[in-house]
């Protein structure tokens, strides 16, 4: 069911087109004398409202492109803000951020408040260098080439152009030929714009390289672990590879034996390796996709329902697949209107059931974060603790997977599905993690080599278990499909990091099932200047990847599905 668009879902309180204006309301903020520490305060509060109305239009200009990749109005919109806006913020949040950290009164700041935005702020001037500006303009531009290329790929079947993501869906298929024909016709399409994915992140890997050693890094993984203010090392991420190579992989080896044998196949091969033993796709159309996640979110508690319908009535859900949209799904928040906005390219399937609960559970925690705290500052956006959020809504659904697998066997499938997805993310968004440690850490490799790596990846992780013989170069090819690799670097490891929080959740959803959404909402809504191993205490779990809390992690999620099947 087609989707009207509507545009009335941001507030645009700045005209982005008259950029002499915007740069004189950047000029004027550092005109602003500070001579103590109550002016800095109103100062930083100045500073904040002026960011937020840029980040309101910029989000919505941003979403608006998803979208609709091939409307030239929309996207020249979109391409002016990359274009002119982005290197005009880039270089005053430099000036703002000089202004601050250079204030005699900075240090006197109160801790509790913006200890967090202090550290991130002084990061922020480290890294700054502005031949890095036209870079990362230059990186944005690869960035919309790559979602206009995805955004207008579709496929033939059965006589008909179908949009991509229709395709994918039908790998969930529980007829194997038609799985397999799936898989062909995806890895075609992989094929025939692996030139340009190739130009693209070539180009990607070079500019973030330079990007790094303007900064006075050795490479880009370097830079981002700073520039994303980590509260962990990169041993610690290495460690944690190894950790889940070592406790969850044989595990996934195990639970692939079971369900091939419930596929009823000798060989596990790539186009088996996403089937659903469910016999039909959980809704027909994106109405009974919305009634039916509203009702199960209804069952758990009644903000939750609330929210979504809320959002549902005033056009913050755009969930159907159509030509010239993004791939993909993300939630967003808008913090001049304290809005929040899902946006997903779906077709009828499990994975977009799930994916829609999954952007509910970070539109859950953007709605309890404003109204406790106001809007999120960039600075206290840690993935790792939003991550937890939505992997957590989707653990707290799980009993109520009967609303759209009403017949048992089907919802016990739909219960193994989302635990087997489960695994997946401690296992698939870690080993993307390590191949961008590979890409950035060995940035003159050639394309040859990059697929290889990550054949070679794929088989240490996800496809431990599968037979890939004679398909070693379209599981090479595949990372063309990951669009974090090219539009959000180093964002994965955080899936993986919030899935342990997530499965400590469901323990005490399992044990006491009020508490344990009470613990959810309290997190949400948790103040964002803590730590993360703070925020991860307040909603009653432990921020903890070690080798202990992965082993044991991974028997709990292993006991779950043997106690359904």
């Amino acid at each position: 069911m087609a989707q009207e668009l509507s545009h009335t879902y941001y507030k645009e309180l700045i005209n982005l087109q008259d950029a002499a204006g915007v740069e004189s309301q950047f000029q004027s903020l550092l005109e602003i004398p500070i001579e103590s520490v109550s002016d800095l305060e109103k100062w930083l509060l100045e500073e904040k409202t002026f960011l937020h109305k840029l980040d309101e239009a910029m989000t919505g200009h941003l979403v608006d492109f998803n979208r609709n990749t091939e409307d030239e109005d929309i996207k020249a919109t979109y391409l002016h803000d990359q274009q002119v806006i982005l290197p005009l913020i880039m270089k005053y949040e430099a000036k703002l951020n000089e202004k601050l950290c250079n204030s005699p009164y900075f240090h006197e700041l109160n801790e509790d408040r913006y200890g967090l935005m202090r550290r991130a702020r002084e990061s922020k001037v480290k890294l700054f260098r502005e031949e890095n500006i036209p870079l990362m303009v230059k990186e944005q531009e690869l960035n919309t080439k790559y979602s206009e290329i995805m955004g207008g790929l579709t496929v033939e079947w059965e006589g008909e152009e179908k949009p991509f993501p229709f395709i994918q869906s039908q790998l969930d298929h529980l007829d194997r030929a038609i799985r397999e024909k799936a898989y062909h016709k995806m890895m075609g399409a992989y094929r025939q714009i692996k030139p340009d994915m190739d130009s693209i992140m070539d180009e990607l890997v070079q500019l973030r390289h330079q990007i790094a050693l303007n900064a006075g890094f050795e490479n880009y993984r370097d830079y981002m672990f700073v520039a994303k203010n980590r509260e962990y090392s990169v041993q610690d991420c290495y460690d944690f590879h190894e950790n889940v190579e070592k406790h969850i992989i044989p595990a996934w080896n195990r639970l692939a034996e079971v369900f091939k044998s419930k596929l009823g196949v000798d060989t596990y091969r790539p186009w088996d390796n996403n089937a659903k033993l469910m016999k039909n796709a959980p809704y027909t159309d994106v109405a009974d996709l919305m009634d039916g996640v509203s009702e199960m979110l209804g069952k758990t508690d009644a903000y939750f329902a609330e929210r979504f319908d809320y959002m549902r009535e005033n056009g913050l859900l755009d969930l159907g697949d159509r030509k010239g949209k993004s791939p993909g799904g993300f939630c967003t928040s808008l913090p001049v209107s304290g809005e929040t906005f899902v946006f997903a390219n779906f077709s009828p399937s499990f994975f977009s059931l799930i994916a829609l609960i999954h952007e509910m559970g970070h539109a859950v925690n953007g709605y309890l974060e404003f109204s406790e705290h106001g809007p999120t500052e960039d600075y206290q956006l840690r993935m790792e603790v939003a991550e937890l959020y939505s992997h957590g809504m989707e653990l707290l659904l799980l009993d109520k997977l009967d609303r759209f697998y009403p017949e048992e066997e089907d919802f016990k499938s739909a219960q193994r599905e989302e635990l087997r997805r489960a695994f997946t993310m401690l296992f698939g968004p870690l080993s993307g993690d390590l191949f961008q440690h590979w890409m950035y850490t060995n940035p003159n490799h050639t394309a040859k080599e990059r697929d290889e790596k990550y054949f070679e990846i794929s088989k240490r992780y996800g496809l431990n278990p599968v037979d890939t013989t004679g398909f070693e170069e379209e599981v090479g090819m595949s990372w063309a499909g990951t669009l974090h690799y090219f539009q959000v670097p180093f964002y994965n490891i955080e899936y993986s990091i919030s899935m342990l929080g997530a499965l400590q959740l469901l323990e005490n959803y399992q044990k006491d099932p009020a508490k344990a959404i009470e613990d959810y909402k309290k997190g949400a809504g948790a103040d964002y200047n803590q730590s993360i191993a703070a925020i991860y205490e307040e909603t009653g779990v432990s921020f903890d990847f070690t080798e202990p809390a992965v082993k044991r992690m991974g028997e709990f999620l292993e006991k779950v599905i043997q106690d359904i099947n």
